[in-house]
């Protein structure tokens, strides 16, 4: 029985007197603590957002290497010059080695105008950022900026700058922080959350299904369900190690593709694409297990001893009713565990990703790197520059890990209609 609400007390005089204003305080107080902690955790976030902004546009002061003027033939700008005088700008300021290696990426007649000029500007002019200031300080000092530019880098001209622009998405690495850009990296994480989702989510939900549908109250069911239970609180760096033990090591001959004469002639190892994926996958499995257990036992009892009433059988039950009820459930848990998986860094450090990668992953057998992995290589680098690119990278991998979470609220939120 539910034990009554006491409402009041009965003073020695015999007169009543009622806590219910007392009561009222207490529960005003609580409701303001927790307004509070909602608060502290929104302007977390909030700080966090406008410290990558403030690191990723700004003042910058730009030298140029040459003076484009320098180039100019006969009293032409490079702005105007043939492809032909492009050409030769670049075969006469440029090492024989580099000229081999463009000229067998694209021979030079088959390059046009803009790409020739581009590349002058590039190789060439090599504009170099030799300063730079956050947003917070060009817009509420400018002045200042612009004294400190003329004072220290008198040749370099002075420019608002965004890291965040469309080549940086479309350019792989270089080493140049100027020309830096995360094509690889994304690639890289696409590829691994793909693998990722395609081992855990089935293995997840499968095993999820037995434990309640199937599983009898054993010891031995109990024991893998505390496991399984321990294993959502193992530190990620643990499963680097398992990962590197079992599938970088073990199953090399498989995770490297020569088990399928698939090799990449730039893999010596297991240190691949599936590698990592498996290893990710490993990682967010247990949280998979215990999400989709919780969604399968919100589902009534009731519908189930329907389905047995109408004659049908314990899978046709789970397929039919059970797990189209359960689903919008599983695959909030599967957001969860995707949001772990993407912004995973230290597991993939020891399967051994990549930190300086120019080539985009092509197949589950590839090299590769992420975007954390890519953000942590440069937060380490001693240029400013690399911190403002670090910067841009975030809000990408912010913009990344959103999109896959609205496509999974969409599916979500589809099924809890549709069912």
């Amino acid at each position: 029985m539910n034990q009554p609400i006491h409402t009041g007390d009965t003073l020695p005089d015999g007169t009543y007197q009622s806590n219910l204003p007392q009561r009222h305080r207490i529960g005003r107080i609580w409701k303001r603590l927790f307004q509070a902690s909602t608060w502290v955790g929104i302007l977390a976030l909030i700080v966090l957002i406008l410290n990558v902004i403030n690191s990723t546009f700004g003042m910058i002061a730009l030298e140029n290497q040459i003076n484009p003027e320098d180039l100019a033939i006969n009293n032409i700008p490079i702005e105007q010059l043939h492809p032909v005088d492009l050409t030769h700008i670049l075969k006469e300021h440029l090492s024989a080695g580099l000229i081999r290696r463009l000229e067998s990426d694209i021979p030079w007649e088959e390059r046009s105008r803009d790409n020739l000029y581009d590349l002058v500007m590039t190789r060439v002019v090599e504009p170099t950022v030799v300063d730079t200031w956050s947003l917070y300080d060009s817009i509420f000092h400018r002045e200042k900026i612009v004294q400190e530019a003329a004072a220290d880098h008198p040749n370099a001209a002075l420019e608002f700058h965004s890291w965040l622009d469309q080549d940086f998405l479309v350019t792989p690495q270089s080493p140049n922080p100027e020309h830096a850009g995360v094509r690889t990296a994304i690639l890289g994480s696409l590829w691994t959350i793909a693998i990722t989702i395609l081992f855990a989510f089935p293995l997840g939900v499968g095993a999820a299904i037995y434990l309640e549908e199937y599983a009898a109250d054993t010891p031995l069911n109990r024991l893998i369900q505390t496991n399984i239970n321990n294993l959502a609180g193992v530190p990620s760096i643990i499963y680097g190690m398992l990962g590197l033990a079992i599938f970088v090591r073990t199953l090399e001959h498989i995770t490297s593709g020569a088990a399928f004469g698939l090799v990449d002639p730039t893999t010596a190892n297991g240190r691949t694409v599936l590698s990592a994926g498996m290893t990710l996958g490993l990682l967010i499995l247990p949280l998979i297990i215990i999400n989709a257990q919780e969604a399968i036992k919100a589902v009534p009892g009731s519908l189930r001893q329907a389905s047995y009433g109408m004659g049908a059988t314990r899978w046709q039950t789970v397929w039919h009713h059970v797990l189209p009820n359960a689903l919008p459930g599983i695959l909030t848990g599967a957001i969860l565990a995707i949001s772990r998986a993407i912004g995973e860094t230290a597991p993939l450090v020891v399967v051994g990703a990549s930190t300086f990668i120019t080539f985009d992953p092509k197949s589950p057998f590839s090299k590769f790197t992420t975007l954390p992995i890519q953000i942590w290589q440069w937060t380490a680098r001693p240029q400013d520059e690399f911190r403002n690119i670090a910067g841009a990278a975030i809000l990408v991998l912010l913009g990344l890990l959103l999109s896959l979470n609205a496509l999974a609220i969409y599916l979500r939120n589809k099924y809890s209609t549709r069912f």
